[in-house]
């Protein structure tokens, strides 16, 4: 008796691999008929569903394997189980926002702000509620933008100590702490995680998108060229004088971020300083892969008197001749 239940165990499931296999091959034939391509799905054990593109050249046991992979993310996804979900067991996520919009966030931080209970933001601009509407309902929403001249902005020293006690409230709370762009560029993350670890509360760092490679890109400039860009630089503009601009002088791009108020000294001190020649191209991009961008061309010869009477933060100043490649830099 239990020879012949495995023999009806093993014909039932040799007769559904075959089935299987007959589907695929079927979808093949007629993907090679009308020389384009199918698409199978079929359930796995978990109850997603999948699907996966075939060529006619493509396998079915590939397609197996990949559609195997491709269910049991799915299941692990749906059911709350991936690691990046709570931040592995940390009680707080640090969440590089991206230049704006829940567009430009990674998979990793959308999910990290649909698991929070708590989130603390930064001035994300006019895409914060695109972003914040991730997090689901009920999820405290702490606002500690910081401007520059502002009164009324947040401390660091405040923020990192909302950022403990906020964590600390009770056990198993998340917090994310949303900070734009990439919190390792010029975000103070360092201060942030120095806070944490005095105050042994675990944490965990999800990178974004700076602005200062979006932003150019979105306007149409790459930041390195085989003949026009083989390096770059990226440089914080808050304190010009206490930058070494001479240092610039052998870089073929150079990025200054937080520049709408120093644009005049960064200017000069790249000419005088750096050795740039004046007829050097450049470009200010304000609020980029915002809604309301808007770029400005020169060169820094000209750059502060194009951008003279408008406001310009928070924007990024390209120097290089990689700007030439942007499509509006022919009609500056």
């Amino acid at each position: 008796l239990s020879v012949l239940a495995v023999a009806v165990v093993v014909t039932r499931t040799t007769t559904k691999t075959s089935m299987m296999m007959m589907s695929t091959a079927t979808c093949d034939a007629r993907a090679r008929a009308s020389g384009g391509t199918a698409t199978v799905a079929r359930s796995c054990r978990g109850g997603c569903w999948c699907a996966k593109s075939l060529s006619s050249s493509l396998s079915s046991s590939l397609w197996r394997l990949r559609a195997s992979t491709r269910c049991q993310r799915a299941v692990r996804t749906r059911h709350g189980t991936m690691a990046s979900s709570r931040g592995d067991g940390a009680s707080v996520v640090l969440i590089g926002a991206g230049p704006g919009g829940a567009d430009a966030l990674t998979l990793a931080a959308a999910r990290a702000l649909e698991a929070c209970d708590v989130v603390m933001y930064d001035d994300l601009g006019g895409s914060a509620e695109d972003v914040l509407s991730l997090s689901k309902p009920g999820t405290i929403r702490i606002a500690v933008g910081k401007r520059g001249g502002d009164s009324k902005s947040w401390t660091q020293k405040e923020i990192s100590e909302t950022l403990v006690r906020e964590a600390t409230a009770s056990p198993g709370r998340v917090v994310a702490r949303l900070k734009g762009g990439c919190p390792s560029v010029f975000a103070r993350v360092s201060d942030e995680i120095a806070a944490l670890r005095a105050a042994n509360v675990k944490y965990k760092i999800i990178p974004g998108i700076s602005s200062a490679l979006a932003a150019p890109l979105s306007v149409g400039i790459p930041l390195t060229d085989r003949e026009l860009g083989r390096h770059f630089s990226v440089t914080s503009a808050h304190d010009p004088d206490a930058i070494d601009f001479a240092a610039f002088a052998g870089i073929d791009t150079c990025v200054y971020l937080m520049v709408g108020k120093s644009l005049p000294r960064v200017v000069d001190a790249l000419v005088r300083e750096g050795g740039k020649d004046t007829e050097t191209p450049c470009a200010i991009i304000r609020n980029g892969m915002q809604p309301d961008e808007r770029a400005w061309f020169g060169s820094l010869g000209d750059i502060v008197y194009k951008t003279s009477g408008e406001s310009l933060s928070p924007c990024i100043l390209v120097v290089g001749n990689v700007v030439t490649l942007a499509p509006q830099y022919d009609s500056h």
